[in-house]
C-alpha cells in the first residue's frame, strides 16, 4: 500500500533543499540539519570495501584464468 501524501513528492529535477540554518522560517519545509549533513561516519564500511573488493576481484580472476574447467 503506497502513500500518496502530496506535501512530500520529491522530483528529481527540483535542486536539493539547502541546509537548515532557520528552523522556524522553514518550518513547513525545512532543510536538512547541519549535524545530519556533515556528521563524521567513524564506523563506516568504505576503508575495509577498499581493501576486500580488490582481493575478491584478483582472486575470481586468477580462478578463473587458472581453474576453470574446459
Amino acid at each position: 500500500m503506497e502513500d500518496n501524501n502530496p506535501q512530500h513528492k520529491e522530483d528529481p529535477l527540483k535542486p536539493h533543499v539547502p541546509i537548515e540554518t532557520n528552523y522556524a522560517k522553514h518550518q513547513d519545509n525545512p532543510g536538512p540539519s547541519p549535524q545530519a549533513v556533515n556528521e563524521y561516519d567513524k564506523n563506516g564500511a568504505g576503508p575495509i570495501l577498499k581493501w576486500i573488493i580488490p582481493i575478491l576481484v584478483l582472486a575470481l580472476l586468477i580462478y578463473w584464468l587458472f581453474f576453470r574447467h574446459p
